[in-house]
């Protein structure tokens, strides 16, 4: 895996840059980065994309100690980043390359997004538009078993992609590799500003996450069922609420982006 950052001039624009991010602790107020991760998928002169270049990962040291739980999941030990660089010093060059990338992108861009806003001052981490894979996937391939990043690697296997380079999983440079395969394939389905809007939306659930009727494909909810979720306050964060209005307007036939939250202007090339 190479480790260094790509030179200035390439990939050709227009790009979009996968990151992965493993850390010390469960959360950016107790722990830090210990591994960022990337990879680049560029569009071609014919409008195709493809991923650009090798995967590139970085140890840093996370100011403290790794706890041991998250140790178990990346294996990455304090011994690995004792001298390493620490995240701000190597993340400008990274998330601000001199090729303006049309958009950053990880699974579950909401973990990567928290500790990067927690570990940069607000310069370093304002402008940047994120996409969400995991949100996009529930969209276009709502059909899946499981839309985690492995799950999806293992139930779509992706064209091209290589097992020296994708594993291990849950290192930054492998998975950030994985993620760059499915957002190459839904780039064949949908315009990175669709992508953009999708990932400020709520994510768009296929199953019941909890309760009686957890594992219940939502499309196929009685309806009883579903007015009966809509009654309830109790456990509804903001994926199954938007999850269970829109389903009620695709039955009535309504549009369901008149139930979306208002969105910043997305990036347009």
């Amino acid at each position: 895996m190479d480790g260094s950052i790509p030179p200035s001039g390439s990939p050709p624009t227009p790009f979009v840059r996968v990151i992965d991010l493993e850390t010390s602790g469960r959360n950016a107020a107790d722990g830090g980065i210990v591994e960022i991760g990337w990879q680049d998928v560029a569009r071609d002169a014919d409008g195709t994309w493809a991923l650009a270049g090798p995967p590139g990962a970085r140890l840093t040291h996370p100011g403290g100690p790794i706890t041991p739980q998250t140790m178990a999941i990346h294996h990455i030990t304090d011994a690995h980043v004792r001298d390493a660089p620490p995240f701000a010093e190597i993340a400008p060059d990274i998330l601000h390359p001199a090729d303006r990338p049309a958009a950053m992108a990880a699974h579950r861009a909401s973990f990567e997004q928290g500790w990067i806003r927690g570990s940069l001052p607000p310069a370093l981490t304002t402008g940047l538009h994120w996409i969400c894979t995991y949100k996009c996937a529930l969209r276009l391939w709502p059909d899946e078993p499981g839309h985690s990043n492995q799950g999806l690697r293992h139930s779509r296997r992706p064209a091209g992609l290589e097992r020296a380079l994708g594993d291990p999983p849950h290192r930054a440079g492998p998975d950030a590799y994985v993620t760059a395969h499915h957002l190459r394939d839904m780039l064949a389905l949908a315009t990175v500003e669709q992508l953009l809007r999708w990932s400020r939306e709520p994510a768009l659930l296929t199953r019941v996450p909890h309760g009686p009727l957890r594992g219940r494909q939502i499309r196929n909810l009685a309806t009883g069922d579903l007015d009966r979720l809509l009654a309830e306050d109790r456990r509804r964060g903001p994926d199954l609420a938007f999850t269970l209005r829109t389903e009620r307007a695709r039955r009535a036939g309504l549009n369901e982006t008149t139930l979306a939250p208002p969105v910043q202007q997305a990036f347009r090339f």
